[in-house]
């Protein structure tokens, strides 16, 4: 697979794993072997970024990707992530509860991780949430100490505003910025924080860029939804809305058609398509999925192509807001 950069010391696959499926939010936990396994296909195709965070599970999901990933842990970047209060007696959609990026939580946390993922260091080290009530200098500051002390190699933040991303970048170098971003979901073109990272350097990491398995075409009713899936608290995914949705997704899925390609590949194309600078993270949690998404690196769309999906699925056609009230209020601070 080619090989595309976050900021200026990580080399990464064009294309990464987000591994939190497999442990937190969409239903049933994979069982620990079929993960393993995924895992270890993913590194045979070439894949080298895997995103993790200590809320996914919580806490299993770091566990599970340092166990599959210690053979080569040589041949990976493993990222990730801090910055949630966290109470895990409650179920997915309820157990984050404020953020936290005070220093001493970003370093507590770097020190859990560390040894939840059984490794020396930490490839790329993202505060999850901005915290409004602590000073981002001193909550990079911190994330600092630690590049300086060997516990991680690159730092990157989630879900932050263009001023944000500029003041962290002045105290120490970001790698990566991660957010949202899909056909359905453009909010980083619309709020400056793509051409920020473009202009700083910045390498840009899409979560969702499958926009929460709608884009792959499989998904046609929520009722197939489990109780404890978080995709029920998100407004495109009340009855009514995604409904509605569906007719979009439709048009996705007619033009991969007609390019010979699944739906899910085509929706990867386009968001590959949007500058060098971008690696897209789609979960997955068992092998087809893996290795349909894997191919969609190899997929080149013509500008018309790319112009052409990005009208067919314009945002504003799209019902319900990508996050409910209280994870839309941690976003873009």
């Amino acid at each position: 697979m080619n090989t595309r950069h976050l900021g200026s010391d990580l080399t990464v696959s064009a294309l990464g794993l987000g591994c939190m499926g497999m442990s937190h939010a969409y239903g049933p936990s994979s069982d620990e072997s079929t993960a393993i396994a995924t895992l270890h296909r993913a590194v045979d195709l070439g894949i080298t970024l895997f995103d993790t965070a200590e809320v996914y599970g919580p806490y299993r999901n770091e566990i599970l990707v340092g166990k599959a990933l210690k053979p080569v842990r040589d041949k990976v970047v493993i990222a990730t992530k801090f910055g949630f209060r966290i109470d895990p007696d409650k179920p997915a959609a309820e157990m984050i509860t404020g953020t936290d990026g005070r220093p001493e939580n970003a370093k507590a946390v770097a020190d859990a991780s560390l040894k939840r993922l059984d490794t020396d260091v930490i490839d790329l080290y993202y505060q999850h949430r901005v915290d409004p009530a602590v000073p981002i200098e001193d909550t990079v500051g911190a994330m600092a100490e630690l590049v300086r002390e060997g516990k991680v190699k690159a730092l990157g933040l989630s879900e932050a505003s263009a001023e944000t991303i500029r003041r962290a970048h002045a105290i120490h170098p970001i790698a990566a910025v991660q957010s949202e971003y899909s056909l359905w979901s453009r909010d980083p073109e619309e709020n400056g924080v793509l051409e920020t990272c473009r202009d700083l350097g910045i390498g840009f990491v899409p979560y969702s860029p499958l926009g929460r398995g709608a884009l792959t075409g499989a998904l046609k009713s929520t009722d197939t939804l489990t109780a404890d899936d978080f995709r029920r608290s998100l407004p495109r995914f009340q009855p009514e809305n995604f409904d509605a949705n569906l007719a979009l997704v439709a048009l996705l899925e007619e033009m991969a058609r007609e390019k010979g390609v699944a739906p899910a590949q085509l929706a990867l194309a386009w968001v590959l398509a949007q500058g060098d600078f971008i690696v897209p993270i789609p979960g997955a949690s068992k092998v087809p999925h893996l290795e349909q998404n894997a191919a969609a690196a190899d997929i080149v769309l013509s500008a018309a192509e790319v112009e052409k999906l990005g009208a067919l699925l314009a945002p504003a056609k799209v019902a319900g807001g990508r996050l409910n009230t209280r994870m839309a209020g941690m976003s873009n601070r």
